[in-house]
């Protein structure tokens, strides 16, 4: 059997039964932060086509952590109950239900893609006022964001605890933290957004206390469930966060209680400059993987299943967590097993098709 398709054991009470992950994708299609009707299918879909793990669009801790309007949210009791109604749906395909808590930062209040995308303004409608950690905006052209005081920064991490409370009830089994692409998490981090001079600032211990607070919180909530983080292993400019900090970050997050990093990199800062090709990330993925020891996803322009595989039998990452590749067709993973000649189940419903018969 193809490596893709070997099972992989998380925690003491989660495996996969296979190493493909559907990536944290927005949707930008929710009210008020409840999931809906488009959500349902979004990710049924992919349950059924043999995922073995959905990792729910980043959803954020408070109101003001969206991205967008659109944006889901766990920040009130009563959005758990749409929750359940997909997560127990994930379940019934073997398919561990995954949610990335979030907060947006400087990035926040923005219009929907489709719409243009730009940051909505606190006296435009559906726009609100920004923070970071510091007061230095994404654009020229955004709001310059509230620089978080220490209470305030406090007061998030209990946010962050709370929502951990709420995605369990919601049957969530898997909770990311988002601390990639120039998200709130991330703004702490690099040293090219983080200005601070307080104990959240300058040295490498002072910019990622956020985080290590923040994980410390979730884990009063969590028994059996699986933490992992998502980071951005460069911010791909001069004098930012790089992989060196990255390394030295996993192996930390491991020794707190995370199981699995989710290696992406950029989004920082507008003047990035990142050589966009196949497997760009992976060399990120494999320093993690193979210099913290912990199981590392890799991600981004993985869309072929020999590709996947030839990162895995490279040792290059435990995981592949697809995203583009999983909105273009939510039977990947059908799709793939044939092209290596992997024989694994089919749903009856679908099994008359597996084998191209047209009887």
């Amino acid at each position: 059997m193809s490596k893709l398709f070997e099972s992989i054991k998380i925690n003491e009470s989660i495996s996969l039964k296979n190493r493909i992950i559907m990536s944290p994708m927005c949707q930008y299609s929710s009210e008020d932060g409840f999931p809906n009707n488009w959500h349902f299918q979004h990710y049924i879909s992919r349950a059924v086509g043999n995922v073995s793990a959905i990792i729910q669009e980043a959803t954020a801790i408070t109101p003001e952590g969206r991205i967008s309007y659109g944006d889901l949210g766990i920040w009130k009791d009563e959005q758990i109950e749409a929750y359940l109604k997909i997560t127990s749906e994930i379940k019934k395909y073997n398919c561990v239900p995954g949610i990335q808590l979030a907060h947006a930062g400087r990035k926040a209040s923005t219009e929907k893609p489709w719409l243009g995308h730009q940051q909505l303004k606190p006296n435009e409608e559906k726009g609100w006022k920004t923070v970071s950690s510091a007061q230095l905006p994404f654009n020229d052209t955004d709001g310059i964001p509230h620089q978080l005081t220490v209470k305030e920064i406090q007061e998030l991490v209990k946010e962050w605890g709370k929502a951990t409370e709420r995605a369990i009830k919601a049957g969530f089994e898997i909770l990311e933290i988002h601390g990639a692409h120039g998200y709130l998490v991330h703004q702490f981090f690099s040293p090219l957004i983080n200005n601070r001079t307080d104990e959240y600032g300058g040295s490498f211990e002072n910019r990622i206390r956020f985080v290590l607070e923040v994980v410390d919180e979730m884990k009063k909530y969590m028994t059996t469930q699986s933490l992992w983080v998502r980071l951005s292993a460069s911010d791909w400019a001069e004098n930012g966060w790089d992989i060196t900090e990255t390394v030295k970050l996993c192996k930390i997050l491991k020794e707190n209680g995370v199981d699995v990093i989710d290696v992406s990199s950029g989004g920082g800062v507008s003047y990035q400059k990142i050589e966009v090709k196949k497997n760009y990330q992976v060399p990120f993925a494999n320093a993690v993987k193979n210099q913290a020891d912990i199981i590392t996803g890799a991600v981004g322009l993985i869309f072929e299943a020999k590709q996947a595989e030839e990162i895995l039998q490279k040792n290059e990452a435990d995981l592949i967590f697809l995203g583009r590749e999983l909105l273009r067709d939510p039977y990947f993973v059908l799709h793939a097993a044939k092209e290596l000649g992997d024989d694994i189940k089919w749903l009856p419903q679908y099994e008359r098709a597996k084998n191209n018969h047209y009887a």
